[in-house]
């Protein structure tokens, strides 16, 4: 396989079209605020009971709250770093996300934590204060702001762990987990499942032990002996993670998937892959031999900006591939943007 370039990134309803969720929308947004105001009218005709009703609304204001902070940032490339909230300064594994976090923010990347000590705080005293952001859950014990993010303004509180997971996965481009305990593992499988099933656009998920440590590793071992020996999982569907104990090699993974792919957007049937680089005629007609198992009918072609995207200055002149993609085989697509990203990142380097 060809080598990855390491690259700081550049600066940067199911009808007709859906889009991605960094993109404005292009929909009127009166008429989902009316959608909005009528489901609120119909919890009223249902006769829904206070506590169904506190739970929607303070679900809403969180989310509402959340998107305010995160909206001016919605262009700039952010990672999510997961991890105990209890290891201890003086443990590798909080050394090495110290270490990641300072070479992503170094990189040009905010870091994205719980907000919480161990790994958390880890990775923002690695980040700094300007590239942190925290999303705090508001726990009866063990949770309180680090000392890197409590109280700046790129720190939320959120009461309920599925709006904060939402926030986790959907306002980030790339995740990062460390070794921790089942909120860790909640929150690896729960990331893997919404990218293995389209829920969530193709992004770098990066599985980070301590030096010489096997908590992935041995992680590694049980999705390989239970989970794809039994044909609970596909092969390919390896290809959407990677697990180092490195953090030269964690960083590069994320990196590296930037490097020339940029984006993915639908529009009707279509795929489109957005890159900072055209692919030649040779490379286009490779990728169509190689991956024409995930094309439904046509072929992988070179595109013009589609008229829903004229809008986006940032986004418009960007070369794009497009084909007719079968919305499942999302390890085989990883696949193919790695080579992509290979051939002509190689090429570049030459």
């Amino acid at each position: 396989m060809a080598k990855r370039l390491r690259h700081s990134p550049p600066d940067v309803s199911e009808t007709d079209v859906l889009t991605t969720e960094h993109e404005p929308e292009v929909s009127p947004h009166a008429d989902l605020i009316e959608e909005i105001k009528e489901t609120a009218d119909k919890l009223v005709r249902d006769g829904a009971t206070r506590g169904d009703l506190k739970i929607i609304s303070r679900a809403l204001k969180e989310l509402r709250y959340a998107f305010k902070v995160f909206t001016p940032m919605r262009r700039q490339r952010k990672i999510t770093v997961f991890g105990s909230a209890r290891t201890p300064p003086e443990h590798p594994a909080y050394q090495q996300a110290v270490e990641y976090g300072r070479r992503m923010a170094e990189a040009g990347w905010m870091v994205v934590t719980g907000a919480g000590g161990g790994i958390m705080e880890g990775g923002h005293v690695g980040a700094g204060q300007e590239m942190s952001i925290g999303l705090n859950i508001l726990l009866p014990f063990e949770q309180d702001a680090n000392y890197v993010i409590d109280r700046d303004e790129k720190l939320i509180n959120l009461k309920y762990f599925f709006t904060r997971k939402l926030l986790f996965v959907k306002e980030v481009h790339a995740i990062a987990l460390f070794p921790g305990g089942f909120g860790t593992q909640d929150e690896g499988f729960e990331t893997l499942t919404l990218v293995q099933t389209g829920k969530r656009d193709i992004m770098p998920i990066v599985l980070v032990d301590e030096p010489g440590g096997t908590y992935w590793s041995a992680w590694l071992d049980y999705v390989r002996n239970h989970l794809l020996a039994n044909g609970l999982i596909s092969p390919e569907d390896l290809s959407l993670f990677k697990v180092t104990d490195d953090v030269n090699e964690a960083v590069e993974e994320v990196l590296g998937f930037y490097s020339v792919y940029h984006s993915m957007r639908y529009v009707r049937k279509k795929l489109i892959l957005r890159l900072h680089k055209e692919p030649d005629d040779a490379l286009v007609e490779r990728l169509n031999d190689e991956f024409a198992d995930i094309i439904v009918s046509g072929r992988i072609a070179k595109a013009a900006v589609h008229k829903y995207e004229a809008d986006d200055e940032h986004l418009r002149e960007l070369p794009r591939l497009s084909f007719e993609f079968d919305r499942k085989s999302m390890g085989r697509l990883r696949e193919m943007i790695d080579l992509i990203n290979g051939e002509l990142g190689e090429a570049e380097e030459e």
